[in-house]
């Protein structure tokens, strides 16, 4: 399998600039994820790569050749789109080969292949079937299917999940991470969703703003966030932010704000103590706050509870700490009413720090 690089990719809309000198190189067999807000620059990077949009400058490639002069169909890829892009009056064993058709492969290998990219997808017995009489993530296998049947390098897919329920989302992301492991293709994939993105990717691209804030695995991105915009979308719920000041006290490194004064350890309170600036913003996720009445006020954060949403095993509540809000993740049999002043403990190693001028990882 190739690996496809981004050398330093720019796009220009007029004299407006998009994306920025694109910096990327995806491995064999890896399943890349880009993700970001709307207008980061991530389906914009994605029609480069599939050659529906021109690169105005910098250079793609694949396996070392330089693809960007490249038609689409000669670039060894195929594209699954958001809206499927079915044609309506075919059945679903003719949108499948429609592309070998069109290449004049013999009738005997296309049967093969539309049967073994089928029964890949779930689509065995409904192959006689138009679009119109499937469901929405039935037509979504249709369109994977179709591109599996190409048997390309690289596979391309821009949101494909977006027009279907939350429900059969999970039941398409499940089916999906299956499918990547079982073709062991390149694969780059389009999303503004972070669930999808932490749950099928083997690598992560947070973009915005027409850059990359940081690429890595799930793990890395959620443990080790380099800037206050990576932290923030990664994770669900996202990552509680309270404003503060370092100070230091009784030999201690502390970061004090509107209505907390948190003891930092180790390494965060090292980076603190050097840190040039001394006013900070605290990361926390709601994961990382443990109810704990007899928790030292130096190790926790007082809460008042607002709202207490229960969702199952789970519980979600949102809570003030003096003027900002803070969502914490609990267990939903604890005993939480709305309107309780209550101490939540701080895991010390899920603290994070951000350099309230840049945002950045202190």
């Amino acid at each position: 399998m190739p690996t496809i690089h981004l050398d330093h990719l720019i796009k220009r809309y007029g004299d407006v600039e998009v994306l920025h000198g694109i910096e990327l190189e995806m491995a064999d067999h890896e399943f890349t994820v880009l993700v970001g807000p709307s207008g980061c620059g991530k389906s914009t990077t994605l029609r480069m790569v599939a050659g529906l949009e021109d690169v105005s400058d910098g250079e793609i490639y694949v396996d070392g050749k330089p693809v960007s002069h490249l038609e689409p169909k000669d670039r060894d890829l195929a594209m699954v789109f958001q809206d499927y892009a079915l044609y309506p009056h075919m059945n679903v064993a003719q949108n499948i080969s429609f592309a070998l058709r069109l290449a004049r492969r013999p009738k005997a290998e296309v049967d093969a292949k539309v049967k073994e990219v089928a029964a890949t997808v779930g689509l065995t017995e409904f192959l006689h079937r138009k679009p119109g009489a499937l469901s929405g993530g039935q037509r979504q296998r249709v369109a994977m299917a179709r591109a599996l049947a190409k048997d390309s390098s690289i596979f391309l897919f821009d949101e494909p999940l977006s027009n279907l329920d939350a429900k059969l989302r999970g039941q398409m992301r499940a089916e999906l991470a299956v499918m990547s492991q079982r073709v062991q293709k390149n694969m780059i994939y389009v999303t503004h969703d972070q669930i999808e993105a932490m749950t099928l990717a083997d690598r992560i691209v947070v973009m915005h703003g027409g850059y990359i804030q940081q690429q890595g695995t799930p793990e890395e991105l959620f443990k080790h966030p380099v800037n206050k915009f990576v932290a923030g979308f990664v994770g669900s719920p996202p990552m509680n932010f309270l404003h503060g000041d370092i100070e230091e006290r009784d030999g201690a490194t502390f970061v004090h704000g509107d209505g907390f004064a948190l003891k930092l350890e180790g390494a965060k309170a090292e980076a603190a103590r050097t840190h040039t600036h001394r006013n900070t913003i605290l990361g926390v996720r709601p994961s990382d706050l443990r109810f704990d009445p007899e928790a030292p006020s130096e190790t926790a954060l007082t809460l008042d509870v607002m709202v207490s949403e229960y969702v199952g095993a789970q519980s979600v509540l949102l809570c003030k700490c003096g003027s900002e809000d803070v969502m914490v993740e609990l267990n939903s049999e604890t005993p939480v009413a709305m309107g309780q002043t209550l101490k939540f403990a701080v895991n010390p190693n899920g603290v994070h720090l951000f350099d309230s001028e840049n945002e950045t990882a202190i």
